[in-house]
């Protein structure tokens, strides 16, 4: 009989770069059974679906998943008992926590917990709560070590025993199949073949850090007229950074393009991926930019830190000042040191980074977990 897997996420959001995919994708069709489950959100006509033998879209409202979310972990809870899984993945710290409440009575052979980042744990009544909710068959999985380091000293339970780290990844020949030309992806973009172009992709929330590439940006068009800065992504500072644009008056070498599906397809449209993050736990747009043999500017904190510093450039965190002198030495550099540490990067994203290595430590984690519990 298979093993029976449960891989639970807080929204439905299945793309090319859904690492919750390459999870399933980690195990084996002859030994384990998956179905993927989504306590918010259900596909549009043509979006791409799980690829889990089986899939439960609980489409629960926003106020049934606040608070004390009793009618869904009860809808949760009948869930998992007619369907008797052995194993629960659950990801981020909403499905993480309903599945600690119903593992008291459900004694699920194995629990993963993934984290992707940080803050989630800041809180003490989290750290009580989850100090008594975790049990032996409970593992955290961070998906960088920062994160591993902040989830063991969060004093919520989690420990060096039963916490490990697995590098965020993705599937670089697959990424790089997918890439659009410079000339095609600037047409869509809608910039210049001649422009130097700094770029970026991330929803438009604070903790993304887009107003300080924004600054940043100001400085560098003022004796720099061939640059032009993309951001790709949508989300609710969407107006204020409009604003900004326009009142600086950068509309012609700022161009705000919204959410695009796939979005890293379009990454050779850049000459610089920057990542003006002010928290992270290890962005897949950092490694997709890498995969596109893009340099990277990135912002210095401990998730990005250890990988761009090797091979591209680090700013302090929200310094738009320091960003924008590392932009202008950028466009200093000739065409030839560009692309050479495009393939720096590229080279540091396939020895740290690939998806095979990702797949390996997921199977080899769930099946050590397994013999042990």
């Amino acid at each position: 009989m298979k093993i029976r897997v449960l891989q639970l996420q807080s929204r439905y959001n299945v793309n090319s770069s859904d690492l919750a995919e390459q999870v399933i994708k980690s195990l084996p069709l002859d030994k384990y059974e998956v179905t993927s489950a989504y306590l918010k959100g259900v596909p549009e006509k043509g979006a791409m679906l799980t690829s889990a033998a089986h899939v439960k879209y609980f489409n629960f409202t926003s106020k049934k998943v606040k608070g004390l979310r009793l009618s869904a972990l009860a809808e949760l809870r009948a869930f998992c008992t007619a369907n008797k899984f052995d194993i629960v993945i659950a990801h981020r710290f909403k499905p993480i926590h309903m599945i600690m409440l119903l593992n008291l009575q459900m004694k699920f052979k194995l629990c993963v917990g993934v984290a992707h980042g940080f803050g989630d744990y800041d809180r003490y009544y989290r750290k009580v709560e989850c100090r008594f909710l975790v049990r032996d068959n409970w593992n955290m999985v961070a998906v960088s070590k920062p994160v591993k380091q902040y989830l063991v000293t969060a004093n919520a339970g989690f420990s060096q025993q039963n916490t490990t780290h697995i590098n965020n990844a993705i599937d670089i020949k697959k990424a790089v199949s997918g890439l659009k030309s410079k000339e095609s992806a600037r047409e869509k973009l809608g910039v210049s073949t001649e422009a130097f172009v700094f770029g970026t992709i991330g929803r438009l929330v604070p903790v993304k850090g887009q107003i300080h590439l924004l600054k940043a940006f100001k400085i560098v068009a003022k004796s720099n007229p061939l640059a032009h800065l993309v951001i790709i992504g949508g989300g609710r500072l969407e107006g204020e950074l409009e604003a900004y644009v326009v009142e600086n008056n950068l509309t012609q070498q700022v161009h705000l393009v919204g959410a695009i599906e796939n979005a890293f397809r379009y990454v050779k449209g850049f000459d610089v991926f920057i990542l003006p993050s002010l928290s992270e736990g290890l962005p897949l747009a950092l490694l997709e930019a890498m995969a596109g043999s893009l340099p990277v500017i990135g912002s210095d904190i401990p998730t990005i830190r250890p990988i761009v510093e090797s091979v591209g450039r680090i700013f302090p965190v929200g310094d738009s000042q320091a960003l924008a002198s590392n932009m202008c030495e950028m466009m200093l550099l000739e065409e030839s040191e560009l692309k050479d540490l495009g393939r720096k990067h590229f080279e540091y994203v396939n020895r740290h980074h690939a998806i095979v290595d990702f797949r390996e430590n997921y199977l080899r984690l769930i099946a050590d977990k397994l013999e042990s519990n």
